[in-house]
Parts: C-alpha cells; structure tokens; sequence
C-alpha cells in the first residue's frame, strides 16, 4: 500500500474539480488512500492574505488568458469533457463545506462529494442558492432536510473553522492543496510530482 493521499478540498475551486477526478486515478493506480479534508477555500485566502487568480492578476497582460489554456490543455489531456465552468461564479460554498462536514458524519461523504461536484461543475447550477443545492442533494438521494438542520449546528460549523484554521498552519495558501505524509503540493499540475513520488 501507497502512502495515502490528503486533498484539502472546497467545491468553490474549478480546480478542485479537475483534480479529484485525476487524483482519484492516480490513487488507484497506485493503491494509495483518497482523503478528502473540507476545507473553506475564502476562509484559507483571509487567513494566509491571499487573492483568488482572478483578483491577484487580473492586472497582468496574459496571464488569465494562459491560465484559461493551460486548464483547456488538462481537460483534453484528461478527458474531463463533462467540465462546464459555472456562469455564477464565483460561489460562495459556505453552506456546501459545512454540508460536506455533516455527510461525513451521517456515512454519506461519497455521494454527497459526487452530487455537489456535478451540480456545480457539470450542470451549471447554483449552488450557493440554498434551494438549489437541496434539490440537487434530494435528487441524488440524499436527506436533504438532515444535511439542512446539520449545517446550522455549531459542532459543524465549528469543525469547518478547525479543518481551515489547522490548513493554514500546516502551510497550505489555497485549493487545491495535498499531503503526501509531510510533504504538500499545490495545484492540478502538480499532480503527476505526487504519483512520481508514489
């Protein structure tokens, strides 16, 4: 067995996306565990003075427009065809992080992980709109009413400020951020470094 694998995730990142689905093959290509750690990706930007792309170099000539073609050239690579970027980004996925903590808790994480990515990077929706996001969680059967009342707990809550806060101390900035034992790596295109090391 592998030296697992540690994802600190948010759905808000188009990134994250991208990542999970690569990530989940090169774990199984190499017998390694997939743990996804929610994180709150605005959380991490206020704790660590960071920007999202957009913002930090929306002012650099090119430099959005590379990163749009670097991420088409992944796509292809990869055949993620099923990819739409949402048209209401960026979304703030609050509720959906503290979601995400409650379907671990309730044993439904996989489902729960599946359904939200789709919703927001695959069928366009918005997720931030809490109406939305249950009919999404319903139609993929999920308890949408549980997952409801479990967001606004404060274990919860408490739970996505601790996984955020001990985030920016171990070093991470952003999503997508993983661990590999001690050491981290950030970005899609350092994917193919974590499977070297593996």
């Amino acid at each position: 067995m592998s030296s697992p694998i540690e994802f600190l995730f948010d759905f808000a990142s188009p990134n994250a996306y991208l990542s999970y689905h690569v990530l989940s093959e090169v774990a199984e290509r190499n017998g390694s565990a997939l743990t996804l750690t929610p994180v709150l990706l605005g959380g991490l930007f206020k704790l660590t003075n960071n920007q999202a792309p957009m913002v930090a170099f929306g002012e650099v000539k090119g430099k959005l427009d590379y990163e749009m073609l670097e991420t088409q050239r992944f796509i292809a690579a990869h055949r993620l065809e099923r990819f739409r970027f949402n048209p209401h980004f960026p979304i703030n996925t609050i509720m959906l992080m503290r979601g995400f903590i409650a379907a671990q808790q309730m044993g439904v994480q996989q489902q729960y992980v599946d359904a939200n990515l789709a919703g927001m990077w695959e069928q366009e929706q918005n997720m931030g709109d809490p109406e939305v996001a249950a009919g999404v969680w319903q139609a993929a059967g999920l308890d949408a009413q549980a997952l409801i009342e479990a967001i606004q707990t404060q274990p919860v809550k408490d739970a996505l400020l601790h996984n955020t806060q001990q985030a920016a101390e171990r070093g991470a900035f952003g999503v997508p951020t993983f661990f590999v034992g001690q050491e981290m790596f950030f970005g899609k295109e350092r994917i193919s470094q974590i499977e070297a090391m593996l």
